[in-house]
């Protein structure tokens, strides 16, 4: 079962409207310039259908994406502003001595922002969940390496 991603209802708009334009829209202009490379003959000396059937690869590893991303989300207000540390909170903490503000949610929903996102699927996020501003925990990186992170102050997403 994925593990569910929590988005405030504009981002889940905002991801829903490039999931449609890019099945309504993208799709059938993709479509359209590969039949109109088609037509042009010998495909395998064809630049613009090689170009086109590419472009028609990445929209579809992009629909996919968002498809898995939408049917897994939790859409949800922005989070009590209690200081703990959850999906739709926006931690300042320093990690490894170096301090950085992210927002704590779906990399996707986070394009645009001035800030870092992460996963609360990450090492990192599962380690801060339920952690609260003061308080210093420790992750473990894939590499194996223990990382300290100091939570400095957690603030719901304003987003």
């Amino acid at each position: 079962m994925a593990e569910k991603t929590w988005l405030t209802q504009g981002q889940y708009d905002k991801l829903k409207g490039e999931l449609d334009e890019r099945r309504d829209v993208k799709r059938p202009e993709i479509a359209r310039l590969i039949e109109n490379a088609r037509r042009e003959g010998d495909l395998s000396e064809n630049g613009g259908y090689q170009a086109a059937r590419e472009e028609q690869s990445m929209n579809e590893t992009r629909v996919l994406q968002l498809e898995d991303l939408l049917r897994d989300a939790e859409v949800g207000e922005t989070p009590a502003d209690d200081g703990v540390v959850e999906p739709g909170m926006v931690v300042v903490a320093k990690i490894a001595g170096v301090e950085e503000t992210f927002l704590l949610g779906a990399r996707d929903a986070g394009e645009g922002l001035n800030m870092s996102v992460y996963s609360p699927a990450a090492p990192i996020g599962k380690a801060l969940i339920g952690h609260t501003a003061g308080e210093t925990v420790k992750y473990e990186t894939p590499a194996g390496k223990a990382i300290a992170v100091e939570i400095i102050s957690v603030s719901p997403f304003q987003g």
